[in-house]
């Protein structure tokens, strides 16, 4: 509270006398019933924090694109051995589905192959990929029905440092469980 008086001390005249009226009354009235404008300042902290987050995965993702063609095993590669746990939600000969460590929506189900066969992202396919991709799709398709959100559900591909790569190992990203907007970034 000192500290948020402190920073109030920057406004004169009516707007400190407000703002103080303000401070006083965010503590019992929910947050979320208030207008953007009369927000306290730690929501602004949140989005700061966020922009903050953004650029973390900016950075990793630059990072990952260094090592991307080394060939070296990937996380991914880990838990297809089965060394790193996992929860699996669709597997077969070709494809491995499950669950994201951090979902972004109530479902979220990564697919990956399990062989990668040079297809570290979507911008290197090539013709010799085509049926991968086409079983990764309807693994896609399968983890929809199995987590009851075939009839509204998004599938996202990050190829590249630019879109946020982080793994270097092609994945899709089954989205659901919740109403998506759009544009989607």
């Amino acid at each position: 509270m000192v500290a948020a008086m402190n920073s109030l001390f920057l406004f004169r005249g009516p707007l400190t006398i407000r703002a103080l009226a303000f401070v006083k009354a965010s503590n019992s009235i929910p947050i979320r019933s208030l207008p953007l404008f009369h927000r306290p300042p730690f929501s602004f902290r949140r989005t700061m924090s966020s922009t903050s987050a953004t650029n973390d995965e900016e950075t990793s993702a630059r990072v990952a694109a260094a090592d991307a063609d080394t060939g070296g095993p990937t996380i991914y590669d880990k838990i297809i051995a089965k060394e790193i746990p996992s929860t699996i939600v669709y597997e077969d000969d070709k494809v491995l589905a499950f669950r994201d460590i951090n979902p972004q929506a109530p479902v979220h189900v990564l697919v990956i192959p399990k062989s990668r066969d040079g297809l570290t992202q979507l911008g290197k396919a090539e013709k010799r990929h085509g049926e991968i991709l086409g079983e990764l799709l309807y693994a896609a398709k399968i983890v929809a029905e199995k987590e009851g959100i075939v009839d509204g559900f998004r599938v996202v591909i990050n190829s590249g440092p630019t879109a946020c790569q982080s793994v270097y190992h092609l994945h899709l990203h089954v989205l659901g469980g919740r109403q998506m907007a759009w544009p989607p970034g």
